[in-house]
């Protein structure tokens, strides 16, 4: 599959809905389908570990190997996605990524550590690894999240080169939009359109990253969940950690990674959690939840781990035991 696809035939219009706390019930024609798919819990303590969204399996062999070589969960979370940020054929991460409506390739991107320390960089221009600028953030300055020209300049003021963005190929898909400049976010159709990456060092210690070029065509501007604390990513070493993908403006509304985690803190597995977190979204009144995709990746401190989608489609990679595979997640939509 093409990437930069994820979402799809979803107006930003239909999808401006208060987080509801009653769940409703749904028509038996699109309830949950959990009965013949593969489980992807692993057994219990059985780390190291890295789980990422999507098919990456070079990103996730990378931090596989830093792990192995001695590296911290934060060091491999950071090189993993490194790998997608630089492969310039992938046009939603990094260099390649597709541009706004206007034409500028903006990313976002977030880490956090085993401590519960975080960083973050939006609506950054001109420099390939947003996921390296936003662990910079975190060690380096006072802040959590840095912005625009601020985040921008320093990144350059750290020695992160200047580079554009938009490639050939991105730049002639963005011109082929603008014929119709139809603004319809697509669902699956593209191999991913954020990395999100959880690892568990040989310590058991956790960390994760998030790294993306946001929605094509999106409003100049516009930042999703990615980069934010809590809905695209968070981290609780003494529970687990959880990471989304999908149409950010929903994730954001139902601040969905630390809803995962708190689900898991309350007793709940990591695929329990998952689909707990999908069915906040899709039982909203009046969700429009089969116009758009969202998914959710999730491990806890055991080394076990769960995914759930909306709909069919997205998958979850995973390096454990030596095994580097694609698996594809449980959904709750029926085809």
């Amino acid at each position: 599959m093409k990437r930069r696809n994820f979402i799809k035939n979803a107006s930003l219009t239909g999808v401006g809905l208060a987080v509801g706390n009653s769940l409703l019930s749904c028509d038996d024609k699109y309830k949950k389908t959990s009965e013949k798919t593969v489980s992807v819990d692993a057994p219990k303590g059985s780390f190291p570990l890295v789980i990422a969204t999507w098919n990456v399996k070079n990103a996730t062999a990378k931090a596989w190997e830093v792990i192995q070589n001695g590296g911290s969960a934060l060091d491999a979370v950071e090189q993993g996605c490194m790998v997608e940020e630089a492969d310039e054929t992938g046009q939603s991460v990094g260099k390649g990524g597709l541009p706004d409506r206007d034409g500028h390739v903006t990313l976002d991107a977030c880490i956090m550590d085993k401590y519960g320390n975080c960083g973050s960089v939006v609506f950054l221009e001109n420099v390939v690894h947003a996921v390296s600028v936003a662990r910079k953030v975190m060690e380096e300055t006072p802040h959590v999240m840095l912005a625009g020209k601020g985040a921008e300049q320093f990144a350059y003021e750290k020695g992160f080169p200047k580079e554009n963005l938009l490639t050939e190929a991105s730049k002639k898909a963005w011109e082929e939009w603008k014929k119709t400049s139809e603004y319809k976010p697509i669902i699956n159709i593209e191999n991913h359109d954020t990395i999100g990456m959880l690892a568990i060092d040989k310590n058991g210690d956790i960390s994760g990253a998030c790294t993306t070029s946001g929605l094509a065509y999106k409003m100049h501007g516009r930042v999703g969940d990615s980069p934010i604390i809590g809905s695209g990513l968070f981290v609780d070493n003494e529970i687990g950690a959880c990471v989304a993908t999908g149409l950010g403006e929903e994730v954001v509304k139902t601040v969905g990674s630390f809803l995962v985690v708190e689900l898991m803190r309350q007793g709940k597995s990591p695929q329990e959690a998952c689909e707990e977190a999908i069915s906040r979204i899709v039982n909203k009144p009046n969700s429009n939840y089969k116009d758009f995709q969202v998914g959710y990746i999730a491990v806890n401190k055991k080394g076990e781990t769960g995914t759930y989608s909306i709909h069919q489609g997205f998958s979850m990679t995973k390096f454990q035991e030596n095994s580097n595979e694609n698996l594809q997640s449980t959904h709750f939509l029926t085809e």
